[in-house]
């Protein structure tokens, strides 16, 4: 398993997600029953440059939380990408701004934010109400051991990872 984890902004305190992120990607890789011999990497942004990622890309010019990118987007391709999931780019902007909003650590958010991720790179999606609730369940069932739903963390108003 490799996991690459990359800061494009200049604020300090993200490498210590990679531990949180090696457990979630080794979950991950237990409840989908994928193979352990896989890649992903995670970039960190804030509002400004997924803006631009997520209108260049998806068509949509505004900021969002989190973009996957998988490698491979179909059953051929997967045989070709085997190993490489792709990559997620996760915006700290937002993920402080959601920790506030729905009460959780910071922690919880960028974690749920690169599970919610990880899932995309898997081909999982929130298209309709089916769809979604699966997506939900296994975002639980990978994260809640590893950062519970009610995990405040530090004071989750005045956390910040610099």
């Amino acid at each position: 398993m490799e996991l690459n984890v990359y800061n494009r902004t200049r604020e300090k305190g993200y490498a210590l997600y990679k531990k949180y992120f090696t457990l979630i990607l080794n979950k991950t890789i237990e409840v989908l029953k994928l193979s352990d011999n896989i890649s992903v990497s995670v970039i960190f942004v804030k509002d400004k440059r997924i803006k631009q990622i997520n209108r260049d890309y998806r068509g949509i010019d505004r900021a969002t939380d989190v973009i996957s990118f998988a490698l491979a987007d179909n059953k051929d391709q997967n045989d070709y990408f085997e190993n490489e999931l792709g990559d997620i780019f996760i915006n700290i902007d937002a993920a402080k701004r959601q920790a506030v909003e729905y009460q959780h650590s910071l922690k919880r958010e960028i974690c749920f934010l690169f599970t919610h991720g990880l899932l995309h790179l898997n081909g999982f999606d929130h298209m309709n109400k089916e769809d979604e609730k699966e997506m939900i369940s296994y975002q639980k069932k990978i994260l809640n051991d590893i950062v519970s739903e009610d995990d405040k963390g530090e004071d989750y108003e005045s956390t910040t990872i610099n």
